[in-house]
């Protein structure tokens, strides 16, 4: 398959088991976030920024994002390791900036874990940069 054949549409309930498998595949699924819990709280919020994206029969990509009125954040792209580097990955960042600059989103933001050196080389060509800031986190609810 090549990204030409790539179809993104967003997210459908019948698509949460094949999601959080390809999340789990992915490395994406931790403890402390559970994945339908996630999920759910898209669904109530934005449901139209997050993305899906399939082949001819199968779900093969993802990408959650949202804008607050100040920036625009990137959460859970994935891309399945047999499809990895044909462009999928960023097609789907593509597809979701447009979304988020049709909102007026000024700047988006991700997190990549600092080991995680493939996934930020990966968004430096796209025209990431690291940002000169600290990412700090509060619980406001225990998955």
């Amino acid at each position: 398959m090549h990204h030409e054949d790539l179809r993104i549409r967003p997210f459908q309930l019948a698509d949460e088991n094949p999601v959080i498998q390809l999340w789990h595949e992915c490395g994406l699924v931790v403890p402390w976030n559970n994945p339908y819990k996630d999920i759910r709280r898209k669904l109530d919020v934005q449901a139209d920024l997050f993305l899906v994206g399939t082949d001819s029969t199968q779900l093969i990509a993802t990408v959650m994002a949202g804008y607050d009125g100040h920036r625009g954040w990137i959460n859970y792209l994935a891309v399945a390791s047999a499809y990895r580097r044909r462009g999928i990955g960023r097609r789907m960042v593509d597809e979701v900036e447009k979304r988020l600059q049709a909102l007026g989103c000024p700047k988006i933001n991700l997190q990549v874990r600092s080991s995680n050196t493939d996934v930020i080389e990966f968004y430096q060509k796209l025209g990431f940069a690291v940002d000169d800031a600290v990412s700090l986190g509060k619980r406001l609810e225990t998955d």
